[in-house]
């Protein structure tokens, strides 16, 4: 019995071990990396048309407007009365351009596709090679996201 709870306390830990690094790395990621993870998260599983909805809202609330219009006229400008700020706020550290979130993810996908080419495929039915096609099927439904989401982002019209 004792040895139960040891395990149990263990696995706690671990678990918990994972949770404080998952969160380090989370702060330490840049805006692009930290919205990147958020957009992956919402997706359910299931519902891919949805979740691209979804993706394209946080997208559109994210990045500042690139039209011609919001670049002359910035925001709090009354243009019938001519008031208002003439220059746009000072771009704070958080701010994400759209630009850099594609240069980036695209930069992340270049490297996980270099890796994924090294991989040799698993073919034997042995528990190890099951489990290394299970976390590459896996890899390749995280990459296939992703993908859509750089897609999304190239296109995305406000």
């Amino acid at each position: 019995m004792f040895f139960q709870d040891e395990k149990d306390a263990v696995r706690s830990l671990d678990l918990l071990y994972r949770r404080v690094e998952t969160e380090i790395l989370k702060r330490e990621a840049t805006p692009a990396m930290r919205l990147l993870n958020d957009l992956l998260n919402l997706h359910d599983g299931f519902n891919d048309e949805g979740w691209l909805k979804e993706c394209k809202k946080r997208m559109v609330d994210t990045f500042p407007r690139e039209d011609p219009f919001s670049i002359l006229v910035p925001a709090g400008f009354d243009i019938d009365k001519h008031q208002g700020p003439l220059r746009p706020p000072l771009e704070g550290d958080d701010l994400l351009l759209r630009v850099d979130f594609v240069r980036e993810v695209d930069a992340l996908l270049q490297e996980v596709r270099y890796e994924q080419s090294e991989v040799e495929n698993e073919q034997g039915l042995d528990p190890e090679s099951v489990a290394t096609r299970l976390k590459q099927q896996e890899k390749q439904r995280t990459i296939r996201l992703v993908l859509a989401l750089l897609d999304l982002a190239v296109n995305l019209k406000w």
